[in-house]
């Protein structure tokens, strides 16, 4: 038998004997207490996440046969109340330390940018996650090569450091370091980056030549010329944090003694110099690559890398992070970036 229960805002039911069956289309409201002695089971609302009500209210609860467990609505999102409350997978962008410019006396070679990796990472609950953000290369201090960055690491991902540049040729890496007179390019890695540009030139002290720039992970790094130095490689752009950056850009080519330097690409590569200025640093935490060298001035070095975590509100926050990692909500999803070594629990 169906019966509508009306019951009394400051009732509390401990305790219903009779089963009572409720029409489907009735709303019981209580303010009070409600309880059961039965050792059986209550039956919750069951459906999908597509079939939520459109508009909940705080404290509604429910089986959602999407994720397989119940969920409670806090006013804001729902969240799953039992089970596994961590994500099943995350959104990243991981980006590695970018390659240092050189300084050969003149025109010196931009740095690659750091490899690049954007991608979804599986995860298993309760797992401490380490986490390598690679730093990036030095540049030359006056007249030198510019190093290689480091690598990043997480979730068994490897973003190699963006190339620099040795006795003239450009060095492997994320993307490759530029070439410094009539040297040899840097490659960049399949999937991460490209490869740098060619230098202008027949050897140290030959006026008005520039070094091509570091490939950037959008593109790769521009020749020098008799008039300029070569701009670095494009960086890719990202929405991961909600809004439209460039990360990983290659450091520019610099020139002798007169002449247009080469500017950074779009994603934190450093310009470079000339007669009287070094190349300029890549910034901070987009695996930008350094600038190369004037004339005995040095170059810039290459930008730190950095990682970001994306993931839906409907997961709870991380249980655990270390490191220098700040967390974001923005349009639904918690974000995570972290811009030094560290690690993450879910």
């Amino acid at each position: 038998m169906t019966r509508a229960v009306n019951v009394a805002s400051s009732t509390s039911l401990a305790l219903v004997t009779p089963t009572l069956g409720v029409a489907a289309a009735t709303s019981i409201a209580v303010s009070g207490f409600v309880g059961t002695a039965s050792t059986g089971a209550i039956t919750m609302p069951v459906g999908t996440t597509a079939e939520r009500p459109a508009s909940p209210v705080a404290g509604m609860q429910r089986i959602n046969t999407t994720t397989g467990y119940l969920e409670v609505y806090n006013g804001g999102n729902w969240y799953s109340a039992y089970g596994v409350n961590s994500p099943p997978s995350v959104t990243y962008l991981l980006i590695a330390g970018g390659g240092g410019g050189s300084d050969p006396n003149g025109g010196g070679a931009g740095g690659g940018a750091g490899g690049l990796l954007t991608g979804t990472a599986s995860l298993s609950f309760g797992t401490n996650y380490s986490i390598v953000i690679g730093l990036g290369g030095a540049g030359a201090v006056a007249v030198g090569n510019g190093s290689n960055g480091s690598n990043s690491t997480a979730f068994g991902l490897t973003a190699i450091g963006g190339g620099g540049n040795i006795s003239d040729n450009g060095q492997t890496g994320g993307s490759g370091g530029a070439a410094q007179y009539a040297g040899t390019v840097g490659s960049g890695t399949a999937g991460q980056g490209n490869n740098g540009g060619l230098g202008f030139g027949t050897g140290s002290g030959v006026p008005a030549y520039g070094g091509g720039g570091g490939g950037g992970s959008g593109g790769v790094g521009a020749a020098g010329t008799t008039a300029a130095g070569g701009n670095g490689g494009i960086g890719s752009a990202s929405s991961i944090t909600g809004s439209s950056v460039y990360y990983a850009g290659g450091g520019g080519g610099g020139v002798y003694t007169s002449g247009t330097k080469g500017t950074g690409g779009n994603g934190g590569g450093g310009n470079g110099g000339g007669a009287s200025t070094k190349g300029s640093n890549a910034t901070a935490n987009t695996g930008g690559g350094g600038g190369g060298g004037g004339t005995s001035m040095g170059g810039g070095n290459g930008g730190s890398g950095i990682l970001i975590i994306s993931y839906a509100t409907t997961y709870s926050a991380a249980s655990s992070v270390v490191g220098p990692a700040t967390l974001t909500i923005v349009g639904g999803y918690r974000i995570y970036t972290f811009t030094g070594s560290g690690t993450i629990t879910f």
